[in-house]
């Protein structure tokens, strides 16, 4: 249902990663961080997951608020937030960030990252894909923010690794690159 719901409405279907991760992780208070219009955030309402989808596009948010009246769904809040700031105000079981972090401030990004693990519960989920710059691999994409390699699995230290890879990837247009792709699950205590 959830894609003819994207396509319905000109979005891309729910990132690969997002739709993997719904294997593992049953329904619950999920955040969609950088949300854009919206296709993976609706993916997730029509799981049964409580979604809260953030961008810092209002237009985007615009959008994702007129499907879900449209639709009369009920369990998306999307809200303007610029996730640069790193003070999330809830706590969620998954926290999905694909493809976000290299359009942030560089020198925020470690603070997001840990803003993220605060605020996932114990036991809970964060899917992060992002791209790399590396030294075989360097970024041919002038993003503000990449990752090196390893540098996010060492910023999850402690937590389980679900799914941990450094992958070489092509971009939708053509740019190949290495993306850090990661579920990794906080420790229940």
């Amino acid at each position: 249902m959830s894609a003819d719901l994207n396509s319905r409405y000109g979005l891309n279907p729910p990132h690969s990663e997002v739709v993997e991760a719904c294997s593992v992780i049953e329904p619950c208070k999920a955040l969609d961080m950088g949300c854009s219009n919206g296709r993976n955030a609706l993916f997730l309402s029509q799981l049964g997951f409580d979604v809260t989808a953030v961008d810092s596009n209002p237009s985007a948010i615009a959008m994702l608020q007129q499907i879900a009246a449209e639709e009369g769904i009920a369990n998306i809040n999307s809200q303007v937030y610029d996730i640069n700031n790193a003070q999330l105000s809830d706590n969620f079981g998954f926290i999905a960030c694909t493809v976000t972090l290299m359009f942030l401030d560089p020198e925020r990004v470690a603070a997001v990252l840990a803003d993220m693990q605060e605020h996932t519960l114990p036991g809970g989920y964060n899917l992060i894909v992002c791209a790399m710059s590396t030294a075989e691999y360097p970024c041919p994409m002038p993003f503000p923010f990449t990752f090196d390699e390893s540098e996010l699995r060492d910023a999850y230290q402690g937590w389980e690794l679900v799914k941990y890879n450094e992958d070489l990837g092509t971009m939708h247009n053509g740019a190949r690159l290495k993306f850090a792709t990661m579920l990794a699950r906080k420790p229940t205590n």
